[in-house]
């Protein structure tokens, strides 16, 4: 026990020393975790918030053209105008308007479009009533034409055009329902009265799937915070790493097995110190989206997941990172590689993991590859606890793989030593 002692004080001196490595330890993730949070919240409220400029000229001024320009004007997404420097524009002045990127869009609904609908759609109960079968006629289709700032996406413009045809649609089927019960009433004796637009009877209702009594919608503090802190954790490996070599080149590892002192109470020391450093960046981190976050206008984190499965996710991450480092630095044969591979492979690690883009808007591929990355599995075990409110259960999967490539990572270190040793 007294070597035990003597070895993590030791290691608590060596990284006591390094004041940079402590400071890129601590400080660089706690601002990392801060300007991600701030951009990523910044991005969903802009989406949620912004109006698009819109440019609008209706000359319908009847059921179609009223029907389109109150839905838009109700959707809460655009800024509609219908005049350009105080005067209601042409159709030229729109499409050129539009093309200086004064405005991102721009609609022009045809004068006389409803009248149209309207005869068409009389013309044709008219036949039906008749006897005549003949379709609607399609050689005179009113065409309300959609102007659009050559920078705006196409998932936008799909998503727009579809809309605008969802209203052209249901203001033709209304008109189409008032004919025919006009020409009904001509037979009838009994009086059949107007058709008049009532709300939906179908409503759509948008939820998050959550399970269990605490269900939390997600945000972007929820979701950063465990992500940068498994990608704060795991970049330990290149201090880790650093001092392992340092130990090796200046003779100390060499002088501690001579003593003697067991391999596993040298490898049990680093891993006491650094579990002790990963789980105090996890306690940093998190009270920041407790407290600071707040201060910064941005959502509080929400802690309501056991504390001992927090922790138990925490440890488990802990070690995986730890296990990474051992073997860098057991395997790397200069420092200069030890920090490269490091860095390098954590960052590769993190972006297939889901740290940046979230998997499921990554490519097919790409979204089973994330399942080999260590980081996801962390943070998919902090999801299940933040957003699922999942149990013990839940994150055994994502613990124990954690735990088992901790495991693959230190005994494949324990081997390449042994046989560097057997063939030094």
């Amino acid at each position: 026990m007294r070597t035990l002692w003597a070895l993590t004080y030791k290691d608590c001196l060596l990284l006591a020393r390094d004041r940079a490595g402590l400071c890129m330890m601590f400080v660089m993730p706690m601002l990392l975790v801060a300007i991600m949070t701030c951009l990523q919240d910044s991005t969903f409220h802009s989406i949620h918030e912004t109006h698009i400029p819109l440019l609008l000229l209706n000359d319908d001024c009847d059921t179609l053209g009223v029907a389109i320009e109150r839905q838009i004007e109700s959707s809460g997404i655009f800024a509609v105008s219908r005049t350009l420097d105080g005067r209601r524009p042409d159709r030229e002045e729109l499409i050129q308007a539009v093309a200086r990127s004064d405005f991102m869009i721009g609609i022009v609904i045809p004068s006389r479009a409803t009248e149209r609908i309207r005869q068409q759609v009389k013309q044709y109960v008219e036949n039906l009533f008749n006897g005549d079968e003949a379709p609607l006629p399609t050689h005179a289709a009113i065409q309300v034409e959609i102007f659009l700032d050559p920078v705006t996406k196409s998932s936008f413009r799909t998503t727009l055009l579809s809309t605008l045809r969802e209203y052209a649609s249901r203001t033709e089927s209304s008109l189409m329902l008032k004919e025919i019960i006009r020409e009904a009433n001509r037979f009838s004796p009994v009086t059949i009265p107007d058709f008049q637009p009532s709300d939906s009877r179908v409503v759509i209702r948008e939820a998050y799937a959550l399970s269990g009594k605490h269900a939390f919608i997600p945000d972007s503090v929820q979701h950063n915070v465990p992500a940068w802190s498994m990608f704060a954790i795991f970049f330990i490996a290149v201090s880790l790493s650093g001092h392992l070599i340092k130990e090796r080149d200046d003779g100390s590892f060499m002088r501690l097995l001579t003593m003697p002192c067991p391999y596993y109470l040298y490898l049990l020391s680093k891993i006491i110190v650094y579990l002790a450093v990963c789980l105090l960046q996890f306690a940093v981190i998190f009270m920041m989206g407790i407290y600071l976050f707040p201060w910064l206008g941005l959502p509080a984190l929400t802690l309501d997941a056991s504390p001992v499965l927090l922790l138990l996710t925490g440890v488990c991450s802990a070690l995986a990172a730890i296990g990474y480092g051992v073997a860098i630095g057991k395997i790397a044969a200069t420092h200069q590689q030890a920090a490269i591979f490091a860095a390098i492979s954590t960052v590769i690690m993190a972006a297939i993991g889901g740290i940046w883009i979230p998997v499921f808007i990554m490519p097919r591929p790409m979204q089973l590859l994330s399942a080999f990355s260590p980081l996801n599995w962390g943070l998919e075990g902090f999801y299940d606890l933040f957003i699922r409110d999942g149990s013990l259960f839940d994150i055994l999967p994502e613990c124990a793989l954690l735990l088992l490539f901790a495991a693959l990572c230190t005994g494949a270190a324990i081997a390449y030593d042994r046989w560097s040793a057997e063939n030094r």
